[in-house]
């Protein structure tokens, strides 16, 4: 494959992740999140101050068949002072992350308080409408 149509496969699955984070964080406006030129150093997606502070990650995105995940991980380490994020696909597949397992299992211990306040909110509310 030509180093230009493997930069413009790799530009569309960082478009793709930035499309997504716009979905999931919807304060945040589409000039928040910059793809870099294929020719700049550093994270393949910039974020601005305020999409910094709600989505903490330097993003290295990588779009091939085969990955070598252990290069990419030093890639988006070397991004700087944020958490280190890989998104990757391949043709015809999602995006998938690779993070740091406790960074993830924090993620995942914060949703889970969030979901046991709702959900305690949620019966209170059924028990108050039936007394």
């Amino acid at each position: 494959m030509k180093t230009s149509s493997a930069k413009a496969k790799g530009r569309r699955a960082a478009k793709e992740a930035k499309d997504v984070i716009l979905t999931h964080l919807p304060s945040l406006e589409e000039d928040d999140i910059t793809l870099t030129s294929s020719g700049d150093t550093g994270e393949d997606l910039k974020l601005s101050p305020k999409a910094r502070k709600k989505f903490p990650f330097q993003i290295e995105c990588k779009n091939v068949e085969k990955l070598n995940i252990w290069d990419a991980i030093e890639q988006a380490k070397s991004h700087g002072k944020y958490y280190p994020l890989v998104v990757f696909k391949r043709n015809n597949t999602d995006l998938h992350v690779c993070l740091d397992f406790d960074r993830f299992m924090n993620i995942y211990a914060m949703a889970r308080i969030v979901i046991e306040k709702y959900e305690a909110l949620q019966e209170q509310s059924t028990i108050q409408k039936g007394e």
